[in-house]
């Protein structure tokens, strides 16, 4: 039952205001027609039953001006109190209704401090009204004193329930920033997944096909006047696809490995130990790479071990795939906190070369994701250098300052 009237209230908020005002309206009219012992002993006063209907109808604009409705029902209950007397009524709860639930009202709609203060005046303003005018001049009676606390009531009940109300909105506002917090990073994870996951596809893709792309051209140059040649370099195509088809493998089981956790193993993921074969894969198609180290090699964590050889692998695709050139230099310089490696090559300009693909953003990518930056730009004379400088193990990756990237495309 209670339920339903919270519901119809709900709906239906000025027809509630409505039968609220109508309610204590009759109440106090019944109380001043009543004398004691409790029994009707006349009509309502005419001048009483004026106030009363002023005092009921100011509770319609509760919601819209809580402070004024405070004002106007303390003002008209205080005249109540003083006409008491003269009519022969006592001064009860009864008629204090309509300011009761003014200040409910207020202690709903605004906060406690403004609540408080509002019911202070209200019953410091009844209690005189009730003190001031009983025959035989003023006087303090306990039941004054009390009805003036009993106003105190309904906006300590409404401002406890404001608190509730306020403690739950703010606990489902948290709740759900809280879901939105986890769904945001839910999708920057899967974004930040899928980025990897292009990063991977296109550095195996791109490099196997170029080197499958370059044998199967040389392979056809020479099948008509050379054959015994061609053969070797169809040999030699053979092994690049299914280099091609084991990293292609490798990739996908990293997608796999979440929902088959005892499947086959893996290969371990590349790294610079396998940078000797990487350049000697690139001397089937022509082009020759000189590897160079300075300083004491140090031990590198396995994404950056990773990250090396991809960008590695990445910049020499791009030299024989736009450069021009036959010869390439691979540089690897290490100190105690990075390790800085250079990629050249003496080829055309690059404006020369043909369009940009998405090499340097993967290359750039990798870099910042283990706390490294990467440079990239036209050499001074001619061609063009990949520069990226990353952290060894005496530099770990949240430590490392992110240059700003010098990136030509």
């Amino acid at each position: 039952m209670l339920a339903d009237i919270r519901s119809w209230a709900h709906r239906h908020p000025r027809g509630f205001d409505a039968v609220t005002a109508g309610a204590l309206c009759a109440i106090a009219l019944l109380a001043t027609s009543m004398a004691q012992p409790p029994r009707i002993v006349r009509w309502p006063p005419p001048a009483a039953a004026v106030v009363v209907a002023l005092a009921c109808a100011a509770l319609l604009a509760r919601r819209s001006r809580p402070r004024l409705t405070v004002l106007t029902t303390t003002a008209c209950t205080a005249v109540l109190g003083a006409m008491g007397p003269v009519f022969g009524y006592e001064f009860g709860s009864a008629l204090t209704g309509p300011v009761m639930a003014a200040l409910a009202s207020l202690a709903w709609h605004t906060d406690s401090r403004t609540a408080a203060r509002y019911t202070a005046a209200s019953a410091l303003t009844l209690l005189a009204a009730s003190a001031l005018w009983p025959p035989g001049g003023p006087q303090l009676r306990p039941e004054q004193v009390g009805l003036a606390a009993f106003t105190f009531v309904a906006p300590a009940v409404a401002d406890s329930l404001r608190s509730r109300r306020d403690y739950v909105t703010a606990v489902e506002a948290r709740a759900e920033m809280a879901m939105r917090t986890r769904e945001e990073e839910a999708r920057r994870r899967v974004g930040a997944e899928r980025m990897r996951i292009a990063r991977e596809l296109h550095d195996v893709v791109a490099h196997h096909i170029t080197l499958a792309h370059a044998q199967a051209a040389t392979a056809d140059y020479l099948l008509a006047s050379r054959p015994d040649s061609a053969q070797q370099v169809m040999h030699n195509l053979t092994a690049t696809l299914d280099s091609a088809l084991g990293e292609l493998r490798s990739t996908v089981g990293l997608l796999r490995e979440r929902d088959e956790p005892h499947g086959p193993a893996r290969e371990p993921a590349p790294g610079l130990a396998r940078l000797p074969a990487l350049i000697a894969s690139f001397d089937q198609v022509g082009l020759t790479v000189a590897l160079t180290q300075d300083g004491t090699a140090q031990p590198l964590s396995p994404g950056v071990d990773l990250t090396a050889y991809r960008i590695a692998q990445e910049a020499l695709t791009n030299v024989s795939k736009h450069a021009l050139t036959t010869t390439a230099t691979v540089r690897l310089h290490y100190t105690d906190a990075l390790l800085t490696l250079t990629v050249t090559d003496n080829g055309p300009p690059p404006q020369v070369r043909g369009a940009a693909g998405y090499g340097l953003i993967g290359m750039r990518e990798r870099a910042h994701a283990v706390g490294g930056h990467l440079h990239a730009h036209p050499r001074d004379d001619t061609g063009f250098e990949v520069r990226a400088e990353l952290p060894t193990l005496a530099c770990p990756p949240a430590g490392h300052p992110h240059a700003h990237d010098k990136d030509t495309p």
